[in-house]
């Protein structure tokens, strides 16, 4: 049965999507198969896969979730690049909060299509947008845990607490199997004191597993997604590449030990 992991931050700008878009992309490059569902209209999960987020008659998680989709497959995009689908999202999906209003148990919807199809895959990534609302509770429903991008910045520590206060709200009431997966720094610039003092902070006040590798700012990984490429495509020479390699090793063997 695949893994389904949430990577989410009610913090914008913590690196959440580009986190989503190349650790896909690195788990389907060592085999795996992988689905990663886009569920921020913005869409910047599905573009920076070459998806034309706005192409006409694109079945998205807008129509899963509103039921105007008759199955789950129908929303998949297969193999967008050598083992990793996707099922994609525009700006419909912020529509979704107020389609769902009265729906009984709106919360589940996401779980019970993935249901479905989750034994296919290895790995289900899904993208949360940075806020709590009922998309972002429909992926803590359906996900087995919970990445968390933090950005080396003074404000790290404060992010993170808003998000565990959600994510103990959704396990309690409504998925108590939900756990933290873990704890990835991002945009890590070496060249400042602030970045590893962010660092040693997080390590000195949370009790989750906290990854090894770290991401660090890059040129590369900032330019990629607007040539619709995962790093690896876009430059796999580059150290952003490199590293996403590293976390989605370092993934795999976390998930190994039950993480």
């Amino acid at each position: 049965m695949g893994r389904i992991v949430a990577i989410a931050n009610q913090k914008g700008g913590v690196g959440k999507t580009t986190t989503a878009i190349n650790l896909s992309a690195a788990l389907a490059k060592k085999g795996r198969k992988v689905l990663l569902i886009d569920c921020d209209p913005q869409g910047n999960a599905t573009s920076g896969f070459g998806i034309n987020k706005d192409e006409k008659d694109l079945m998205t998680v807008y129509q899963l979730l509103i039921g105007e989709a008759e199955d789950i497959n129908d929303c998949i995009i297969k193999d967008v690049v050598k083992n990793l689908s996707i099922i994609p999202a525009n700006a419909e999906l912020a529509g979704a909060e107020i389609e769902l209003i009265g729906v009984e148990k709106n919360w589940m919807i996401l779980k019970k299509e993935v249901d479905w199809i989750r034994d296919k895959y290895d790995f289900i990534i899904i993208d949360c947008l940075p806020s709590l609302n009922i998309l972002t509770v429909n992926s803590m429903t359906t996900a087995d845990s919970i990445l968390v991008p933090i950005q080396c910045e003074y404000y790290a520590l404060e992010g993170l607490g808003q998000l565990v206060k959600t994510i103990n709200m959704v396990k309690s009431r409504i998925n108590p199997d939900l756990e933290v997966n873990g704890i990835v720094f991002t945009m890590y610039d070496s060249r400042t004191n602030l970045s590893q003092q962010v660092v040693d902070n997080v390590k000195a006040n949370i009790k989750y597993y906290v990854y090894d590798t770290i991401i660090p700012r890059n040129i590369r990984l900032a330019e990629a997604p607007s040539h619709g490429k995962p790093i690896d495509l876009y430059d796999p020479k580059s150290v952003g590449a490199e590293k996403y390699s590293e976390l989605a090793a370092e993934f795999i063997a976390h998930d190994k030990l039950g993480g």
